[in-house]
Parts: structure tokens; sequence; C-alpha cells
């Protein structure tokens, strides 16, 4: 039976990488290798860094797709999301169904398979359309919440308090509800919205690549410097992975 490697590659530093995914990597008759034009081809590039450095299987085969783009147009955001996973389905429909019988192939995954990515739900769509059978297995790969709390050097939460994983969606809805709220896809900075200056910002973006920015400090102090400083990071690179994680409190306090 075809057996398809989820792998975790972390957030853009190849040395990220576990021994486990470089095994999982060279285990595999092909890696799949996702493209998404020309404004983000550096996300290729370092899976293709990646590939170069840890593939010591001289036949292992490297196929590239191209993944398409989320329409939202007359539509909700849920609506969208379904319409866009399902075109992607089909494209992994027909890369899985490429390989032999008894053929493997990896996909490599941003940070971690389990965390905001959708390649594990796509990967049962396909499964579950039963066109060709296959099982999968899903290695985990280094956070951009690690990576975060690496690069300022902070733990995520405070002593015995809950930590909160959104979205800036859901947060310009509801607000802080948590001493620590990590936010993740926030393409309207929501941030700059909360009515509480007196939390703290950590804010990192391309973590763990050679273009790395991070700036932390009392929300109401900084997130004008932060908005800008994100604006003019997209605009030189043609894209942006940024995340942040939100304090209020102190270790030990009620």
């Amino acid at each position: 039976m075809r057996h398809i490697h989820i792998i975790g590659i972390g957030t853009g530093n190849p040395e990220h990488l576990t021994v486990q995914a470089i095994n999982a990597m060279n285990g595999a008759d092909v890696v799949f290798i996702p493209t998404k034009g020309a404004d983000k081809a550096d996300l290729a590039d370092i899976r293709r860094d990646i590939c170069e450095r840890y593939l010591n299987r001289k036949d292992v085969r490297i196929i590239e797709f191209e993944v398409p783009k989320r329409a939202g147009q007359n539509r909700s955001y849920m609506e969208s999301v379904d319409d866009w996973h399902a075109a992607i389905a089909r494209i992994y429909e027909g890369l899985i169904g490429g390989l032999p019988e008894a053929g493997s192939g990896a996909f490599l995954v941003w940070g971690d398979p389990s965390l905001y990515d959708s390649t594990i739900r796509i990967i049962e769509r396909v499964r579950d359309a039963g066109t060709c059978a296959f099982a999968y297995s899903v290695v985990p790969g280094i956070t951009s919440i690690q990576a975060l709390a690496a690069s300022h050097r902070i733990p995520v939460n405070l002593v015995g308090k809950p930590v909160e994983i959104t979205t800036g969606r859901r947060l310009a809805q509801t607000g802080l509800t948590h001493e620590t709220t990590v936010v993740m896809l926030d393409g309207e900075q929501a941030f700059s919205k909360i009515d509480d200056p007196d939390a703290e910002i950590f804010w990192g973006a391309y973590l763990g690549t050679k273009d790395e920015v991070i700036r932390s400090g009392r929300l109401g102090d900084i997130a004008g410097d932060i908005a800008r400083l994100r604006a003019e990071e997209r605009a030189r690179h043609g894209w942006i992975m940024d995340i942040y994680l939100l304090r209020k409190g102190r270790d030990f306090e009620d």
C-alpha cells in the first residue's frame, strides 16, 4: 500500500528538522514541494534547500506542484476555505495516485502539521474519497510558537495560568480573554485594536530565517511601530509570516 509522510519542517531554519523528519524524507520515493507563485518563492526555496541538505538517497524524486489561491469573494470564510481545501485535495489525489502501489511520498509542512495547518485534513479528504488506497503518518516539527518564544527568550505561559492560541480574526471579535494569548494568521493586525495598552506584546516575523525580525514591549507603546514595520517587511518581501504573544499580568499574581 502507498504511504504518505506528513513532515513538519519548522519555521524556515533548515536546522529545525529533527532526525525523525530527515529519516522520513529519506524513506520516501518522492518529496512533494508546494509553490505559491513568484511572490512567495522563498517558501519553496527553503524546502529545496532542506532537500539538498538532507536527502542522501539519490533516487528520491522531487515533484513541485502549484497551490491554488483561496477565492474569498461572495462567500463566507468557512465556505471559501472548504472550497480551497477541495481544490488542493484534487491535486493531492493526483500526486498520491501517481505513486506506485507500494510507493511512498512526503509532504513538507511549514512549522508543525497540528497547528493551524490543513495538510492532515486534506489528506483525510483524499483518503475518504476512496480513489486511491494509502496510509499516512505524521512527523512533528518545531512550531512558530516555539520559535517566537526562543527568539524572545520567554516562557509561553505564566506560572499556573492557561494559554490561548487563536487567530487575528477571532482576537478582533473577542479581545483578550486569557493572561497569555498567542495569535496566528493575523492579516488585519488585530493587536492594534486591543483596548488593553498595558498588555505586553512579543512579535516576530520570518522566524528562523535570515530575515527574522522581532519586537517586544508595552502594547500601547509599540503597536504602531510594529504595524509600520510589518507593512515595510511585507512590501520588501512580497509576503509575510508573523506571529505574536500578548500577555497581561505577572508570574505568581492571582
